[in-house]
């Protein structure tokens, strides 16, 4: 039997209304409308808080502005947020200019597409008004719901200092991540690009890096890409020493897998490295051949100059420290042809919510593939960037390395 969903919105007992990301009606259901005094006209099509905004008499009125905050948080996040109790007065229909004092309880949540970007928002809103109204109430009571309203106030003070306090730790940790992660200058003669997004949010710093060794012997370098578990500071700090070791040790093992497991020892032994995700690549020009290694890392892409795009998927292993005992890491070797471009990147270009892996990995191979043309390692990563990255950002960080072979 099919299902009318719209008629199902529509018969929802809670109060529900559609936003746009850039918070303009979609759509409002009948218990929204009811409970708003308003008709689908004075809503619908209408910029939120031109259809219900804040009480110009009310000096103190902070409904609009915490709202706004809400959405745009999910916007961001990508993440549902369930606001504290608001004082959220409504303008009489009757009475132009006579504000009524309204309580309610919103809950505001993303809605996706089927290729990842934000569709609509959900403003759910329950009133509790008459739970809180304190006029004609005994004093007790009144007095009561006044310290209740009066902790509320506290505690979203409270959450706002925390709020500074997070953001303040992600300035620090991308001003150490800026420090680390400069632009490399052409290694030798070999024209590399490399483009580095930090997550959206205040919350959500990673700790993904990448790197470029030039190697001792012959016309060699190494790149690799990893993603350190876990968010903030903390996390940009063990990417640094795991960088770092990384570095020293790709230039004495004898290729990626050594080096890998060698950096899987140094990782049982520093605290927040553990599952950490990374992938490296030796690229031999005197032998046309990249050699590579996988600890638990999405594949990186060989694209052919000649047509075609190869996911480098031969020598995956578990993520550092991920095994109970330590093992040699498995490597291959694949062959390539000059004009090629070798592409490394972090989970955050390809994962989505809601969205399959395999997805991600799909919509690279055809941006790589459509965009073959751009000679420019440079010009090909913002390319990928542009095809795949939604308008609103994403809630990973990004490191993408691109190489010309």
């Amino acid at each position: 039997m099919a299902i009318d969903y719209a008629a199902v919105f529509q018969a929802l007992p809670g109060a529900v209304a559609l936003l746009s990301p850039d918070l303009v009606f979609v759509d409002a259901n009948l218990a929204f409308l009811r409970q708003a005094g308003r008709d689908r006209e004075q809503v619908v099509g209408r910029y939120l808080f031109d259809a219900f905004p804040d009480n110009p008499g009310n000096p103190g009125a902070s409904g609009a502005r915490n709202l706004e905050a809400s959405l745009r948080r999910v916007v961001r996040t990508r993440e549902i947020d369930t606001m504290a109790l608001q004082r959220y007065d409504v303008e009489s229909t009757e009475q132009g200019g006579r504000w009524v004092e309204r309580y309610w309880s919103p809950v505001n949540a993303p809605v996706f597409a089927p290729d990842g970007h934000i569709a609509v928002l959900i403003h759910r809103v329950e009133e509790v008004t008459e739970l809180l109204r304190v006029t004609g109430r005994p004093d007790a009571e009144r007095n009561l719901e006044a310290e209740l309203y009066g902790r509320m106030r506290e505690l979203h003070q409270v959450n706002e200092r925390l709020r500074e306090a997070h953001a303040r730790e992600r300035e620090v940790a991308l001003t150490l991540q800026r420090a680390m992660l400069t632009a490399p200058v052409p290694v030798d003669r070999h024209r590399v690009a490399v483009r580095y997004r930090p997550a959206v949010g205040s919350l959500n710093v990673c700790g993904d890096w990448y790197d470029l060794v030039k190697l001792e012997d012959g016309d060699r370098i190494a790149v690799a890409v990893g993603d350190v578990v876990g968010h903030g500071l903390e996390a940009a700090g063990v990417m640094g020493q795991l960088r770092s070791a990384l570095s020293a040790t790709s230039r004495v093992a004898r290729g990626p897998g050594q080096a890998l497991e060698v950096l899987g020892l140094y990782a049982r032994s520093l605290d927040g490295a553990q599952s950490t995700t990374v992938v490296t690549a030796f690229i031999d020009w005197d032998r046309h051949t990249v050699t590579y290694s996988s600890a638990g890392h999405p594949p990186p892409v060989l694209l052919r100059g000649t047509g075609g795009a190869d996911l480098l998927d031969q020598a995956t292993d578990p993520p550092l420290d991920a095994a109970p005992e330590p093992c040699p890491r498995p490597e291959a070797t694949v062959a390539f042809a000059e004009g090629d471009m070798l592409l490394l990147y972090t989970d955050g270009l390809i994962e989505r919510r809601h969205q399959d892996i395999d997805t991600g990995l799909d919509q690279l191979v055809r941006s790589l593939d459509g965009n073959r043309h751009r000679a420019d390692p440079g010009a090909l990563a913002d390319a990928v960037l542009r095809d795949l990255l939604p308008a609103e950002g994403t809630s990973d960080d990004i490191a993408l390395v691109v190489v010309c072979l």
